[in-house]
């Protein structure tokens, strides 16, 4: 595990826009964006580089099929009509979840990157679980459901 530095987040910008270049490339379309750990100063990060990859409803299909050709697609378990999951095997490992824009993983995504970005104390958590080593998938999947869920008022 590394902790991200100024110096980290731009190198994971850099690779972000190279691999919106090769997108564009190959023609796929939509909005290119980094998340997850390499995304914010003061994170904790295996390295690798998460992407998010937002289409059209009308897009998705292509821009799937498009994908599975650049990289490789991974855990098809938990794939939606409107969402799926790739990787790049290379240095350092890129993966690209693709959503349609307004869809519940979309929202999902968009909603709690923004709140990261600026809650300390979700950042502080996030740190927190990715110190505890070994598959956090699950125990990442309830953290960032609790990034979005409205926040009700105290009772009176």
């Amino acid at each position: 595990m590394i902790v991200t530095t100024a110096d980290t987040v731009a190198e994971a910008r850099r690779i972000r826009d190279r691999e919106r270049r090769r997108l564009a490339e190959h023609g796929v379309q939509g909005a290119l964006s980094l998340t997850g750990g390499s995304s914010l100063e003061g994170l904790l990060t295996k390295g690798d580089i998460d992407l998010h990859l937002r289409v059209r409803a009308e897009d998705f299909e292509t821009s799937a099929a498009s994908l599975a050709l650049l990289y490789t697609a991974v855990r098809r378990e938990i794939w939606t009509a409107t969402f799926a999951t790739f990787e790049r095997d290379c240095d350092p490992p890129v993966g690209i979840a693709l959503t349609v824009v307004g869809s519940e993983h979309d929202r999902r995504f968009v909603a709690s990157w923004e709140r990261m970005g600026r809650d300390a104390a979700a950042r502080a958590r996030y740190n927190a679980l990715k110190q505890h080593g070994g598959d956090v998938e699950d125990a990442k999947s309830r953290f960032f459901d609790s990034l979005v869920q409205p926040v009700s008022p105290p009772e009176r």
